[in-house]
């Protein structure tokens, strides 16, 4: 697949593909990120994936700018659209509604359904992580049913709770931490998408498929002192 190489300043370079939000150019971009990390170049500080773009971070004082320019040529020339792996499945389970989805009827008024066919429908689909933002481990996730579809809130909260699962337009995402936002809050989650304490503090990464399973107040509170279900 094409892509241009931009320079950002003298500390990042963006590898753009083509701009547009779908799963073939997205698993292009998160194909490529997976070869190029797999280099292990000195240097390298971050890569940071998005919908149709990698932005590689990294120190110009151990790597010349003309070997990460071949590097990056070497990687993106097995970019296709079939050069990436599939990304593996998380269920994340979500208890809906009530005091954890203060939204959900929001969802239901703005598009003529029930809470049970809202949670169905929502529940019912695989979504594709196309990339993390906004705050650490955001996940904005591609493929949700346009049947529950909803604008964001016109006067956004100043503060979600960690774990809350919300709608804004045709995306979903989780909340990894408490943080201010205008998605509409139809559940939440009891895993932690963000723990700094883990050796790896992020639970998603791009190019991962998300399942959501509703799950009851016993369930969820069960999973929250570390409990199997």
């Amino acid at each position: 697949m094409k892509f241009d190489i931009r320079f950002c300043g003298d500390c990042a370079v963006t590898v753009v593909f083509p701009q547009e939000i779908s799963p073939e150019v997205n698993r292009a971009v998160c194909g490529f990120a997976a070869r190029f990390a797999d280099m292990a170049l000195p240097g390298i500080i971050e890569l940071v994936p998005t919908y149709s773009a990698v932005t590689i971070h990294y120190d110009p004082m151990q790597l010349d700018p003309d070997q990460l320019v071949s590097a990056i040529e070497t990687a993106g020339a097995e970019s296709g659209e079939g050069a990436a792996q599939e990304g593996e499945t998380v269920v994340i389970p979500v208890l809906y509604g009530g005091e954890h989805g203060p939204d959900l009827e929001n969802v239901c008024q703005h598009n003529g359904l029930t809470p049970e066919e809202v949670i169905t429908i929502h529940s019912g689909r695989e979504y594709l992580i196309y990339m993390l933002g906004f705050t650490p481990g955001f996940p904005y996730m591609g493929g949700m049913d346009e049947r529950i579809a909803t604008p964001r809130l016109k006067t956004p909260r100043t503060a979600i709770p960690a774990g809350s699962v919300g709608i804004a337009g045709a995306q979903t995402g989780v909340y990894p931490i408490q943080s201010p936002g205008g998605w509409q809050l139809i559940g939440r989650t009891p895993l932690k998408l963000f723990d700094m304490d883990r050796a790896e503090p992020f639970l998603l990464k791009a190019g991962q498929k998300v399942i959501f399973k509703p799950i009851t107040q016993e369930e969820y509170e069960a999973i929250e002192r570390g409990e199997a279900v």
